[in-house]
C-alpha cells in the first residue's frame, strides 16, 4: 500500500524504472549467472497479470521464466518451500534468492564465486550504511576475516551494526531441510503443550501458522554463528523500492548504471536536429519527442509519450501515452499513463525522495 497510487493501476513489480519492470533488473542480472537453468517469479498476484510480461522475457532471455502464486501468505521462507519440488526438479547446485523491490547493481556473479569459496548453506549480500538508518533493516554482524554472518537482528531497537541485509541470496538446496526444521519444531511445541480452552484462543492469535517462514527471524537469527552462513559486502548503490519517491531516486540509479552495463539504452541528442539531452535520460522508441525540447538528467520517457516543443524535463517519470505539451517544465515527478500537461503548465516537487510529499504524482 505503500507504493499507492502507481500500484492502483499494474502491478508494483512491472512498474518502470529507467524504462525496464522494477523486477526486469534482477532478472537481467541472473544472466550473468553461469548454468542458470530456471527463474521463478514468486508472488500473490493474479496470474493474468504477468502473464504477458512472463512470455516475453522468456523469449527475450531464451531461459524459462515461470510466475508462480501463492494460494496464501507463507512467508518469506515459506512461500519459497511452498514451491520445493517445482525448485528442485533438475538438482540445482545452488538457488539465488532476490527480492524485487531491491535496488542494487545484483553482483551475482561475484557473490557465487564468494558463496563456493566459503561452502556454507547460504551467502547473504551486505552493505554499510549509516549507524543512523541501520535499524530500519535486518542489522547483522560478520567475522571480519571469514565473512561467517554470527549474529542477525531484524530491525533492532538497539543498534547492532552499520552492516545490513540487502535482500538478495545465494543459497544451497539445503535451505529446505532449515526451513521443514522450523515448521516441524512448531508442530511439535503445539502438540507437546496442553493449555486450558482460553489459553488455547489467546494462542491461536498470537503464534504463526506452521507453514509461515519467515527467512530473517526464522532462518537467519537462529543459524547465525553456526557456520551455515557467511556474507558478501557490496560498495555499489543499493536502495529499498518501497514508495513512489524511491522508485525515482532508483530510477536515477538504473540510467546511472547504463553508463556501464547499456549504454545503448541511453537517449542521445544535439539539441539542434534531436532533442537536447542533458546527463543520463532513457526514451522509448515509440516516443515522440520535438528537437527543441531540454531533457534530463535522471529522466525516463514511457512508450508512446508525446514531448511538446520547449517542454523541459528533470528528474521526473514519464509513463505510457502521456503528453505534454509546449513549454511546459516537469521536475521531480511522476506522470501517470494517459496524463496531459497544458500549455506553459509546471509540475514540480520538492526533490526529497524519502518524505512523503517529496515528489509530485500526476
Amino acid at each position: 500500500t505503500r507504493f499507492r497510487p502507481l500500484s492502483l493501476n499494474v502491478a508494483k513489480p512491472l512498474f518502470p524504472l529507467a524504462g525496464q519492470a522494477m523486477v526486469q533488473h534482477p532478472i537481467l542480472a541472473c544472466k550473468k549467472i553461469p548454468n542458470l537453468a530456471h527463474i521463478y517469479l514468486i508472488g500473490f498476484y493474479e496470474e493474468r497479470e504477468f502473464a504477458l510480461y512472463v512470455s516475453s522475457i522468456s523469449t527475450e532471455l531464451k531461459i524459462p521464466v515461470r510466475y508462480l502464486r501463492e494460494d496464501k501468505p507463507h512467508g518469506s521462507a515459506g512461500g519459497l518451500y511452498h514451491f520445493r519440488d517445482l525448485i528442485t526438479e533438475d538438482d540445482p547446485t545452488n538457488i539465488f534468492l532476490l527480492n524485487c523491490d531491491v535496488c542494487c547493481s545484483f553482483p551475482l556473479a561475484d557473490m557465487l564465486e564468494a558463496h563456493t569459496r566459503y561452502g556454507g548453506m547460504g551467502t547473504i549480500l551486505v552493505i554499510k550504511v549509516s549507524a543512523e538508518s541501520a535499524n530500519q533493516f535486518g542489522e547483522l554482524v560478520a567475522d571480519a576475516i571469514t565473512s561467517e554472518l554470527l549474529h542477525y537482528a531484524e530491525k533492532p531497537e538497539t543498534f547492532v551494526s552499520d552492516r545490513i541485509n540487502c535482500g538478495v541470496y545465494i543459497f544451497t538446496p539445503d535451505i529446505f531441510l532449515a526451513i521443514q526444521d522450523v515448521s516441524t519444531q512448531r508442530k511439535d511445541r503445539a502438540s507437546m503443550r496442553r493449555v486450558s480452552s482460553f489459553e488455547a484462543l489467546q494462542s491461536a492469535t498470537k503464534t504463526l501458522p506452521t507453514d509461515f517462514v519467515r527467512l530473517d527471524q526464522d532462518i537467519l537469527t537462529p543459524l547465525a554463528g553456526k557456520k551455515k552462513l557467511y556474507t558478501f559486502e557490496t560498495s555499489e548503490f543499493w536502495e529499498q523500492i518501497k514508495t513512489p519517491g524511491m522508485s525515482l531516486r532508483c530510477s536515477a540509479l538504473y540510467l546511472s548504471q547504463y553508463q556501464h552495463t547499456s549504454p545503448d539504452l541511453l537517449a542521445k541528442g544535439d539539441g539542434i536536429r534531436t532533442a537536447a539531452i542533458v546527463g543520463n535520460v532513457y526514451i522509448h522508441p515509440s516516443a515522440k519527442v520535438h528537437p527543441t525540447a531540454k531533457i534530463g538528467p535522471n529522466v525516463s520517457v514511457s512508450a508512446n509519450a508525446r514531448i511538446g516543443a520547449g517542454v523541459r524535463l528533470i528528474g521526473c517519470i514519464i509513463l505510457d501515452d502521456v503528453e505534454i505539451k509546449e513549454n511546459s517544465i516537469v521536475m521531480h515527478s511522476i506522470v501517470g499513463w494517459k496524463s496531459s500537461i497544458g500549455r506553459w503548465s509546471r509540475v514540480q516537487g520538492e526533490g526529497n525522495y524519502t518524505s512523503k510529499l517529496g515528489i509530485a504524482i500526476l
